[in-house]
């Protein structure tokens, strides 16, 4: 199980950038923004959260038993934990590729991962991760998001949410380190894929939105769509998925 320092900041620009201190942050070693003021999401997005109201963080792992191709597994069970975390509190969520995480069709916590590479390996990863605990109330611009508090109507410690990712990522980080560990990753990632084996709307640039339907995601990360009754693998930023 992971035994890092968590440490909690009133207020920090990004925690991501904050935990890149190598002289300050190791393995298991966490950042906890009371109020992040430039929180960064995938695709250059801001992610935009209420002070004291949700959960951001970032958690620092040293992952050098995973090869630079399977980084792809350190996003799986990042996502994962956070659907244990949910499951605790007795909701059910699903994972929106890559490592978005759904209630039904509504955003209740998004990621941005970086990784150091050495000599093959990951030798460090940023899991930079923010969760919705009880926030409810949302800019018009921020698309179809969800908290915890809003689906439940239950004001959570956010503390005590963290320290549940963290057992529930730690449970999850040490699976991974065993023999088997990867395959269990992927058959638990895939069993809660959103919108898995249902047709939906996509956008491919070049090709406009498009009609399609997951079924599955590779070894690699790619996303598995069959459109016009082909299969096709999509990498990050190929493919959008139309809400």
């Amino acid at each position: 199980m992971l035994n890092g320092t968590i440490r909690v900041l009133d207020e920090c620009g990004s925690t991501n950038t904050e935990a890149a201190d190598r002289s300050r942050y190791r393995h298991g070693d966490a950042v906890i923004a009371v109020s992040q003021t430039a929180g960064r999401g995938q695709r250059g997005h801001r992610w935009v959260t209420a002070p004291g109201e949700n959960l951001t963080f970032t958690l620092v792992v040293e992952p050098t038993f995973l090869p630079v191709a399977r980084q792809f597994l350190l996003s799986e069970i990042a996502a994962l934990a956070v659907v244990d975390t949910l499951a605790h509190y007795g909701i059910a969520a699903q994972i929106k590729w890559t490592n978005d995480v759904y209630v039904g069709d509504r955003k209740v916590c998004g990621m941005l991962i970086e990784h150091t590479l050495e000599k093959g390996v990951l030798a460090r990863s940023l899991l930079g991760i923010g969760i919705n605990v009880n926030q409810t109330e949302f800019p018009e611009w921020v698309p179809n998001p969800c908290s915890m508090r809003t689906l439940t109507g239950q004001t959570y410690a956010v503390r005590e949410v963290f320290d549940t990712f963290y057992r529930c990522f730690g449970a999850r980080y040490d699976r991974l380190t065993e023999p088997d560990g990867a395959a269990y990753t992927e058959q638990d990632y895939r069993a809660v894929i959103y919108r898995l084996g249902r047709p939906g709307r996509f956008f491919v640039p070049g090709e406009g939105e498009v009609v399609g339907t997951i079924r599955g995601v590779a070894s690699d990360g790619t996303l598995q769509v069959e459109i016009d009754g082909r299969v096709r693998g999509f990498l990050f930023r190929e493919i959008e998925f139309v809400l």
